[in-house]
């Protein structure tokens, strides 16, 4: 059977903070060189699935030209299959922004059904996972169902963020309920469907006529074929599988690639995970440098005297002497300048960190609790002044300059928390004494130490 994927791709991702407020959730960049997106593209070309639709519609700019015509992944196709994008359009018909994941699909069904491909696989473009599609549509032919949604087993608090299902002793669906306040059980909906081609026009179009539905795969669309009696199934997946969706889980997952063994192996050659890089030089990494359970990758440069530890650098990040990165991810062409320091941040792309700048200090009556502070966020393009101090959790959005810094020393700032998270002051006076920094170790550079990991594109 021929199968057509369909990829969700228009979220805003709000949560996730600066992070979004110049890209689609799908388009964040993730784990030094990827992007989200990326992943759920991989598993399509690895599972051998080429006839790929992506939806877009929150700034997809920067979606866009990551994907362009879908090379880096094998989809630049024209007979065979492919990669197509399609945003909101307006039409003479029922057509407009999307009101929901099945409007998505509904406003562009004469294009999924184009070709007549025989299953519709309905993804979601902002997870972060390995999945053999192949498998999950081999259960779905075997168990002649209407619809198939991928499962995992997730915690009690994650439940209530979830949509949760119970199936019987066969795999057969018997209850479905969207982010329940008490939930029923901990089998959770990975927001991952198979559907046979006049299954899903049958529901969608049904669902398109209802004036009290919000047009929703999890809140409509699942929940009525369920109490419909239609053969909707469970397919149980064992791997690992993230949504990324908080500044949080953000940050915590790329920490996570850094344990041995990570829970996601980036090096499985049997799975590859593809994306689009860019032609940068290698790492270059000075005498006196120490780097340790990090991933650095292509045109970094790691100053003499430099300390990076348990963080991830994207392509082209400079970190100056003496300067110093903790437990945090840095993305591409930051530069981070002498004796600054940088701990538990995630730093957006093109930002400058000014000389002997402290960015995610703790005061030291809030050390005690340091864990519970937050993640602290830089927005693209911000510009820290020499001497800076940002607080733990603190959120400096875009385009912050230098002025702003100085001009109000005392005040809470336009780089103003995003809640639930609180933004502390910010202090832009600069430091009356030189900030000591350990003296590094000499590291020999014939011979790198196992502590350095190097991820090239």
């Amino acid at each position: 059977m021929r199968a057509r994927a369909v990829i969700l791709a228009g979220g805003e991702g709000s949560r996730l903070g600066v992070l979004t407020e110049k890209r689609a959730k799908p388009a964040v960049p993730f784990a030094g060189k990827y992007r989200i997106i990326d992943f759920t593209l991989s598993n399509c070309v690895n599972s051998g699935i080429s006839d790929v639709m992506i939806l877009t519609q929150y700034r997809p700019h920067s979606l866009n030209e990551h994907i362009a015509s879908g090379r880096p992944w094998d989809l630049d196709r024209t007979f065979t299959g492919g990669i197509q994008i399609y945003p909101p359009y307006r039409g003479r018909s029922a057509t407009d922004w999307y009101r929901g994941t099945a409007d998505a699909i509904a406003q562009n069904i004469s294009f999924v059904e184009r070709g007549a491909p025989d299953l519709v696989l309905v993804l979601s473009g902002d997870h972060i996972y390995k999945m053999n599609y192949g498998w999950l549509i081999a259960y779905h032919i075997e168990k002649q169902a209407d619809v198939t949604i991928a499962t995992l087993n997730v915690s009690r608090e994650e439940a209530t963020r979830m949509g949760i299902l119970a199936a019987d002793g066969d795999g057969r669906v018997t209850q479905f309920v969207e982010k329940p306040v008490d939930p029923p059980g901990t089998l959770a909906s990975m927001g991952i469907y198979v559907f046979g081609r006049a299954m899903l026009s049958q529901v969608l179009t049904e669902d398109s006529k209802r004036r009290d539905s919000s047009h929703d795969f999890g809140k409509d669309i699942i929940p009525r074929m369920v109490t419909g009696g239609l053969r909707c199934f469970a397919y149980p997946f064992q791997g690992y599988w993230v949504d990324v969706g908080t500044v949080e889980a953000y940050w915590q997952t790329q920490m996570d690639l850094l344990k041995s063994p990570p829970p996601l192996d980036l090096n499985d050659r049997a799975w590859i995970v593809h994306t689009r890089s860019e032609e940068r030089p290698p790492v270059a990494i000075a005498a006196g440098a120490i780097v340790k359970d990090s991933m650095i990758t292509d045109g970094c440069v790691i100053s003499a005297g430099a300390r990076v530890e348990k963080s991830i650098l994207s392509p082209g990040v400079y970190v100056g002497p003496n300067a110093v990165v903790r437990d945090s991810v840095v993305l591409t062409d930051t530069w981070i300048d002498a004796g600054a320091r940088v701990t538990r941040a995630i730093v957006d792309k093109s930002v400058r960190i000014g000389r002997r700048a402290r960015v995610g200090k703790v005061a030291a009556d809030e050390k005690k609790k340091s864990d519970g502070l937050g993640i602290t966020t830089i927005g693209k393009n911000a510009e820290l002044p020499d001497g800076v101090t940002v607080r733990r959790g603190t959120v400096i959005h875009t385009d912050a300059t230098p002025e702003f810094f100085a001009s109000r020393p005392k005040r809470k700032s336009r780089a103003r928390a995003d809640k639930p998270e609180k933004v502390e002051k910010v202090e832009a006076r600069r430091p009356t004494s030189e900030v000591k920094v350990e003296k590094a170790e000499k590291v020999e550079p014939k011979r790198p130490t196992s502590e350095v990991r190097i991820q090239t594109s």
